[in-house]
């Protein structure tokens, strides 16, 4: 798709070559072309009708010139040379360095892949597509409990050439498909409401093959119930059982975003200056990692063409280092860890997270709500504001319980946490050995870009941590 695209303008590596030499010809230090084309659609089912859709296709290019803590950058959607060389010139324009410099030779590695390359648009037909959103209506249905239903399914495929004076010359190909589900339930005079879902570099077959449409309808089913029967939830200072899976929400945003490398190399993160320090409980392992075959936050290489990796973050509670590209990664006398991320050719790329989540402990489950005399479960979250910066945080509990004298009660709703992520690193006390990722349905916005993204943790147990509510904690 892309090689056409580019060859349909006259556009060929030669071509390309000589435009980056172009955009490193004031002395920049780096520079990069992101050519990109992608396609979309969407398609949401409402009270059994599907009543939306939507089918785009974007292409552009971003140039990029970097000199030393400054970048010029300048994009343009239009592929014609006279276009790209418009926008080269204009991003070039931030050096004041009069020298020289000239790309190395192009090289194509072959990183091994995380996903096919193949458009998941065309692996169902139309009539199959709204037979899986029909499917849901449906399943929902069955329960009277049931007053409304929604439904999407989308689906993008998106490839992208990144081209760079340090050689780079790579070609990506991303498939991404998702289904959400929401239900609205009602009972007695009482309404809830209730979603779930899920996705992933996958086709639109991958829902089908894994019973997951019957699944995920389900699971909107079960928390909407669970929603009808819930208790105002306590406040106060307590301790607080953490769900695995989609929980791991709260690692991403209160500290994973403060081990990113910008942050740090401005001294602006709590964590700042403390590699090799104990900065969480020794049970604490931490990594990211965008090597995880069909994940949603999984990419073979980053926006600037570095392949993806594991990088362990925190290991036994000590700080081991930070999500790096290659502009921070530079200027902190550091490597790339694959983490260059950027929403579209539109934007410039910068540290972000892929898939962020904590490695399984020893303890167990049952073990860990024994051990809790009066306190809360948090299963489920919704969502949470985060000052990514102190990583001070305030996150809904969408799915929480009591926990009396050992034993998980009443459900509960209204349930806040409110802490700091490096505080509530070290109130952790047990790590369960039951490890899950997300569902597939992770996005992180940072700086107005939007990139997807993983998390996932097992079950953890804080000491204590302040719980907003609307009752009194006994």
């Amino acid at each position: 798709m892309i090689n056409e695209l580019l060859s349909d303008h006259k556009i060929n590596e030669s071509e390309i070559f000589n435009m980056l030499n172009s955009l490193s010809d004031t002395g920049s230090e780096y520079s990069d072309l992101y050519f990109q084309h992608s396609v979309a659609e969407s398609w949401v089912l409402d009270e059994g009708i599907v009543k939306d859709g939507s089918y785009n296709i974007s292409h552009g290019v971003g140039a990029r010139c970097v000199s030393g803590d400054k970048t010029g950058f300048s994009y343009s959607d239009d592929l014609n040379i006279k276009a790209i060389e418009g926008a080269v010139n204009f991003a070039k324009g931030i050096s004041d360095s009069k020298a020289n410099s000239s790309s190395k030779i192009l090289k194509t590695i072959d990183y091994p892949i995380k996903y096919p390359a193949l458009s998941p648009l065309g692996s169902l037909t139309s009539k199959e597509k709204v037979g899986l959103l029909r499917q849901i209506n449906a399943i929902a249905r069955e329960e009277p409990k049931v007053v409304q239903v929604s439904a999407s399914l989308s689906g993008a495929y998106t490839e992208v050439l990144i081209a760079s004076t340090d050689g780079v010359y790579q070609i990506d190909c991303r498939p991404m498909v998702r289904i959400s589900v929401s239900v609205i339930v009602e009972h007695n005079g009482r309404t809830e409401q209730a979603s779930s879902g899920g996705g992933g570099r996958y086709d639109y077959g991958y829902f089908e093959s894994n019973s997951l449409v019957e699944a995920y309808t389900k699971e909107a089913l079960r928390l909407a119930m669970v929603a009808l029967e819930s208790k105002d939830a306590p406040a106060g200072k307590m301790p607080v059982i953490l769900g695995s899976g989609w929980p791991g929400v709260l690692l991403h945003e209160a500290i994973g975003h403060g081990l990113e490398g910008d942050f740090n190399r401005k001294g602006s993160s709590v964590f700042s200056g403390k590699v090799g320090e104990k900065v969480a409980s020794e049970k604490c392992t931490i990594v990211d990692n965008g090597t995880i075959s069909n994940r949603r936050g999984s990419l073979t290489i980053d926006d600037e063409g570095t392949p993806t990796q594991e990088t362990t973050l925190i290991k036994n509670g000590v700080l081991k280092g930070y999500m790096m590209d290659k502009l921070n990664a530079r200027l902190m006398g550091k490597s790339s860890t694959g983490n260059g991320r950027r929403e579209s050719y539109a934007h410039i790329p910068m540290p972000r997270m892929t898939n962020t989540y904590m490695l399984n402990g020893k303890d167990k489950f049952k073990d860990m709500i024994s051990s809790v005399e009066n306190g809360i479960y948090a299963k489920n979250f919704d969502g949470g504001q985060v000052d990514i910066t102190s990583g001070k945080f305030v996150f809904s509990a969408n799915e929480a319980y009591l926990i009396k004298n050992g034993k998980i009660t009443t459900p509960i709703k209204g349930a806040t946490l409110i802490g700091s992520g490096d505080e509530v690193l070290h109130q952790i006390s047990m790590v369960g050995d039951d490890l899950k990722l997300d569902p597939g349905v992770g996005v992180c916005g940072k700086d107005g870009q939007s990139v997807p993204v993983g998390v996932g943790q097992p079950s953890l147990k804080v000491d204590m941590l302040t719980v907003g509510g609307t009752q009194l904690h006994r």
